[in-house]
């Protein structure tokens, strides 16, 4: 499997001049999102990224109720100077027990990046993402304050997620937007309609997160045993008819892969980076994992080159996905558009 060079100078620029490597870490994943999570295997997952040449590493301050950036805090005792940090605020609850608000006003905007730094022990965030938009505050104040943060030294540069086009540029008018990071996927594709290509006009980076569909696209996924406490059984598209029915996807995938004695993983972020260019914006995945193994399969990714009839057979297969990709449409962009 493909590890990134040695010297790490293998980076990509997002916006405003935040150089990345091309592949992220999600650390959601190392939280009880889907199922319990032994905290030392997770130190060690993280390690693994760092040594393996992946130093973009994103969390936010709800992830386990703030104990993901605790845990980061611990990757951070020593090899603070290898990672660019993206950590989020706005939600108020956890992704486990539910949200009960979201925040976008400028005293919670303080209020959270103090409770983020101290959490994970540093005095820089090196991107500071609004998590999700709080409709009831002008995006202007939200983005104002983290604006702020910036002059102060807490954070370097700002990021928004699951904004829509206008949100956006909104909100470029007030500061240079690094990041915009939202779901994207094979089979989550609705911001290539307008979000996508607002952030490409402003010159703003794409993180996509849940690149691997949450892990269905990998072809791993049973959707008829996830846990209790398995965030997915809230997603519409995990339902048994829906999830039956994707399974055309993953079939594309896994038909792919095969073809080039690759994994489904790979041609799925493959598939996202090759997107990239032919939208014309950077795009840098941040795939989750628990298992240091996967870290070393997904950077496969980088070394596959899909041809024109791949993304043709892809492409195909993407526009048959069945149900939402969120409980609340109104919840991520394509519910504000």
């Amino acid at each position: 499997m493909a590890h990134l060079p040695s010297d790490r100078g293998n980076t990509v620029q997002l916006g405003d001049g935040l150089a990345v490597s091309p592949l992220g870490f999600g650390g959601m994943a190392l939280t009880p999102v889907y199922g319990d999570v032994d905290p030392a295997e997770a130190l060690r997952t993280l390690h693994h990224a760092v040594d393996a040449g992946v130093s973009f590493i994103d969390t936010a301050d709800i992830y386990g109720g703030g104990s993901n950036e605790e845990l980061i805090s611990q990757l951070f005792k020593d090899r603070r100077d290898e990672v660019q940090l993206a950590t989020k605020f706005a939600l108020v609850g956890t992704p486990t027990d539910g949200y009960t608000d979201i925040r976008g006003d400028a005293e919670y905007v303080r209020q959270a990046v103090e409770r983020s730094l101290q959490r994970l022990g540093t005095d820089v965030i090196d991107l500071y993402y609004m998590h999700r938009r709080d409709v009831r505050v002008p995006i202007e104040e939200t983005v104002g304050a983290m604006a702020e943060l910036v002059k102060q030294g807490k954070v370097r540069h700002l990021g928004l997620s699951e904004v829509t086009a206008q949100e956006l540029q909104d909100a470029a008018a007030v500061h240079p937007i690094a990041a915009v990071q939202s779901e994207w996927s094979i089979w989550s594709r609705d911001v290539e309609r307008n979000v996508v290509p607002a952030a490409a006009g402003l010159g703003t980076g794409f993180v996509p997160y849940s690149p691997l569909g949450r892990g269905f696209l990998t072809g791993t996924v049973d959707t008829t045993s996830l846990g209790a406490k398995d965030f997915r059984r809230n997603i519409p598209r995990f339902a048994p008819d829906a999830a039956a029915a994707n399974q055309a996807v993953v079939d594309a995938v896994r038909n792919v892969a095969d073809q080039l004695d690759a994994t489904p993983a790979q041609v799925a972020l493959a598939w996202l980076l090759a997107q990239g260019g032919r939208l014309g914006l950077p795009v840098v995945p941040i795939p989750g994992t628990r298992k240091a193994a996967r870290i070393d399969e997904n950077l496969g990714a980088l070394a596959l080159d899909l041809t024109p009839a791949h993304l043709e057979v892809l492409d195909a297969a993407s526009d048959a996905v069945v149900g939402s990709r969120s409980a609340d449409p109104t919840w991520v962009s394509e519910g504000r558009e």
